[in-house]
C-alpha cells in the first residue's frame, strides 16, 4: 500500500494521518467511494467514519472535489435506503448490472446524486424488481385518456366529499385539480355555502349536498378540509365502507383506520397521509388492536419504505406516504417510489391539489382491467390503483417544476397540470 503511494489510517483522534488524509481528500479533484458495496450492514466504522466526519466538519461547498460512490454511497443501504452513520454525498453514483432499490429510497437516496447504471451482461438473470419507479415516458404513455368514441361518463367521474364550513378552500384545490387533470365530471358533496364557492370557483363541477349512495361515480376523493361537519363525516364513512376505488386524505384518514380495524374498510382504497400522519394511523390501528408496532415519526422517516408496507398490509390498502420522495406501497408488496416535485410543493393546498389530480386517476382506470397494460404484467389487477397513484404523485411533481424551481402556489400548480398532460411530461 505504502509503495503505491497509500497511507494506513488508525483508529484515533491523535493519529497524524487523518489529518494529513482530510487533506487530501479535500485537495482531490476526484474522491471515489468505494468503502462500503451491496454486501455490506450497516455504516462505516473505525478509521473510515473518522475520515468521513473528519470531511464533512471542513467541507467549504461549492470548489471542493467531486465525489463518486461505487455501487452505494458507504453507509447507505442497498436494499432499503437506510442510513447508518456517516456518509460522503456522491455527486454521481455508479451502480452495476441493476439499479439498487436503497438509490431510489428515502432517507439513502438523498446522498447518491446522479445514478448510473453499468450493464454487466447478467441483466437478463436477475430477479423482479423490488422497486419501480415511473419516468416521464411511462407517464406520458400511461395516463388515461379519451378515445373518439369517448363520454363524460366514460372518461371517469370523479365523486369529492372535501371541505367544510370551516375549510372550504380545500373543497376547492381538490375539485379544480381534478377538472384539470381530465375527469369527464366532477361531483363535490358539501354545505351549502362550500358548494356555492365551488360552482363559482369551477362551474365545471357539479355540486350537490347529496348522499355518496345516492350519486353515480367511478372513483372517490374523500377527507380534505372535511373536518367537524357531521354531514361530511357521514359521507367519509359511506364511500369507505363501499367498494369504489377512494383517495383517503387528510380528515378521513382516522375514520379509515378505525374501519379497517373494524372489517369494514372496503376494497380499493387509496390513503395518502404524510409521515406525520402515518404516525397517527399506525398509533390507531395499535390502539385499535389491529397492526403491530406503532412507530413515532423520526422511526418513520428513517425507514419510511418498512412503514409504508406495515400500513398496507394492516390495512388492505394502498398507501401512498407522502414526501420529498413519495412512496406507493400495495398491500401485496408491490412498492414504488416518485421523486418529481420541487421543494416548494411542501406548502399547504399541496396536498389537496394531489388529491384531485389521483382522483382523476383512479376514475380513469377504474373499469379498465387492463388500463396500465403497457407497463407489463405486474401492472395489472389490483396494482392497477398503485400505478394510478404514482402517476398522480408524478404528474403533480412534474407541474411544480414547469416554470422552473420557485414558487408555485396549489391554484397555479393545478392550471400547470393541463400544460404537463399535453405534453406528456
Amino acid at each position: 500500500l505504502a509503495a503505491a503511494g497509500g497511507r494506513v489510517l488508525r483508529a484515533g483522534d491523535g493519529d497524524p494521518a487523518l489529518g494529513e488524509a482530510v487533506e487530501h481528500v479535500l485537495g482531490a479533484d476526484l474522491v471515489l467511494d468505494a468503502v462500503l458495496g451491496t454486501g455490506a450492514r450497516g455504516g462505516l466504522r473505525g478509521p473510515a467514519a473518522e475520515l468521513v466526519r473528519a470531511v464533512l466538519d471542513r467541507w467549504p461547498g461549492d470548489g471542493g472535489p467531486a465525489f463518486v460512490a461505487c455501487d452505494v454511497p458507504s453507509g447507505v443501504s442497498a436494499d432499503t435506503g437506510a442510513v447508518a452513520g456517516p456518509v460522503l454525498p456522491a455527486d454521481v453514483t455508479v451502480t452495476f448490472a441493476g439499479a439498487k432499490a436503497g438509490l431510489f429510497l428515502p432517507p439513502g437516496d438523498r446522498w447518491c446524486g446522479e445514478v448510473r447504471t453499468v450493464p454487466l451482461g447478467i441483466e437478463d438473470a436477475l430477479p423482479a424488481p423490488a422497486l419501480r419507479r415511473l419516468e416521464p415516458d411511462d407517464v406520458a404513455a400511461l395516463w388515461p385518456r379519451p378515445g373518439a368514441a369517448s363520454h363524460k361518463y366514460s372518461r371517469g367521474v370523479v365523486g369529492v366529499v372535501a371541505g367544510s364550513p370551516t375549510y372550504p378552500g380545500a373543497a376547492l384545490m381538490c375539485t379544480r385539480a381534478a377538472v384539470d387533470a381530465g375527469a369527464g365530471m366532477v361531483r363535490h358533496l358539501g354545505d351549502a355555502s362550500t358548494r356555492s364557492l365551488v360552482c363559482l370557483t369551477s362551474p365545471e363541477v357539479v355540486a350537490s349536498e347529496d348522499h355518496p349512495d345516492d350519486v353515480h361515480v367511478q372513483a372517490w376523493v374523500v377527507g380534505p378540509g372535511a373536518v367537524g361537519d357531521a354531514a361530511q363525516e357521514s359521507r367519509i364513512g359511506a364511500v369507505l365502507a363501499g367498494g369504489l376505488p377512494a383517495v383517503v386524505d387528510a380528515g378521513a384518514l382516522d375514520a379509515a383506520a378505525r374501519a379497517s380495524a373494524d372489517g369494514i374498510l372496503g376494497p380499493g382504497k387509496v390513503l395518502t397521509p404524510h409521515a406525520g400522519e402515518l404516525e397517527q394511523v399506525l398509533a390507531w390501528l395499535a390502539a385499535l388492536g389491529h397492526g403491530g408496532e406503532a412507530p413515532d415519526r423520526a422511526a418513520i422517516e428513517a425507514e419510511p419504505a418498512r412503514w409504508a408496507r406495515a400500513a398496507a398490509e394492516a390495512t388492505g390498502a394502498v398507501v401512498v406516504l407522502k414526501g420529498a420522495t413519495t412512496l406507493v406501497a400495495a398491500p401485496g408488496g408491490t412498492l414504488l417510489s416518485q421523486a418529481d416535485g420541487s421543494p416548494w410543493l411542501a406548502t399547504a393546498g399541496s396536498g389537496d391539489t394531489l388529491a384531485g389530480i389521483m382522483g382523476t386517476a383512479l376514475a380513469g382506470c377504474a373499469e379498465d382491467p387492463d388500463a396500465f397494460a403497457a407497463a407489463g404484467e405486474w401492472a395489472r389487477g389490483d396494482v392497477r390503483l398503485a400505478v394510478a397513484a404514482a402517476l398522480a404523485v408524478a404528474v403533480h411533481g412534474y407541474a411544480s417544476r414547469l416554470e422552473g424551481l420557485g414558487p408555485v402556489p396549489p391554484t397555479a400548480l393545478s392550471a400547470n397540470v393541463r400544460t404537463v398532460l399535453r405534453s406528456g411530461r
